[in-house]
């Protein structure tokens, strides 16, 4: 049975979530120690998690980046925010999906389950995890790490996904519009400004690794993976 956890302080909604979720025989808890999320993820370790953004002491945007450092499990932001801001902010913090309040319990459970059918269904089972590998330098997109003589560095989801995209399109050059399409699936309102400071922080990480002008700029089109092995 697949355990997922509810981060939510009204408890009227955590309750009634929770019940709509063991009704389809999904394994629901609901945090009560605002304070601290990460000891009952780590002991209930879910398939999925329901976040609020307006917690009591710390965002759901904090949340969504601790639990991101540790695991990739579905992250689904529900929120009475409806703006465009918070919905990138979500995305861009690692979550994969956002419902705003109010909402149908229905749906809910449809995008409760799609993404556990994404992630744990048998047809994800039927592929190997990802790994890219070019000389001293490996890429784990499923795990969001780059390693490069035994050092490891964490890349954001959109950093990895952005990555992945960038290296198996090479040699070509991957363009603007394919790294929007994939990266943010459909947020059609992501400008210029977003996708280049994504590009920054991803060429800072692998300089950090010692890996430099890996990713070549396109002008006008998009970017290129030249990467070339260094002592």
């Amino acid at each position: 049975m697949e355990k997922i956890l509810i981060v939510e302080d009204d408890p009227k909604i955590a309750t009634l979530l929770q019940d709509y979720l063991r009704k389809y025989n999904l394994d629901a808890h609901i945090t009560t120690d605002f304070d601290d999320v990460m000891p009952l993820f780590e002991e209930l370790k879910p398939h999925l998690v329901l976040l609020d953004i307006n917690l009591p002491k710390y965002d759901g945007y904090f949340w969504c980046r601790k639990i991101r450092e540790i695991s990739t499990c579905p992250i689904i932001f529900i929120s009475a925010r409806e703006g465009e801001l918070d919905q990138v902010m979500a995305l861009e913090n690692g979550a994969d999906d956002y419902i705003t309040k109010p909402f149908s319990y229905q749906v809910v459970i449809a995008k409760v389950r799609a993404q556990l059918r994404r992630v744990y269904g048998d047809f994800a089972n039927q592929y190997q995890e990802p790994e890219f590998h070019e000389g001293t330098l490996s890429f784990y997109p499923l795990k969001f790490t780059i390693e490069r003589a035994g050092k490891t560095l964490e890349l954001s989801k959109n950093e990895a996904k952005l990555l992945e995209v960038i290296w198996r399109t090479a040699p070509n050059v991957a363009n603007r519009d394919l790294l929007y399409e994939e990266i943010w699936d459909e947020v059609t309102f992501i400008d210029d400004n977003t996708l280049s400071v994504n590009v920054a922080r991803l060429r800072k990480k692998l300089l950090d690794l010692g890996v430099r002008d890996s990713i070549k700029s396109v002008r006008g089109y998009g970017y290129q993976w030249v990467y070339k092995e260094e002592s």
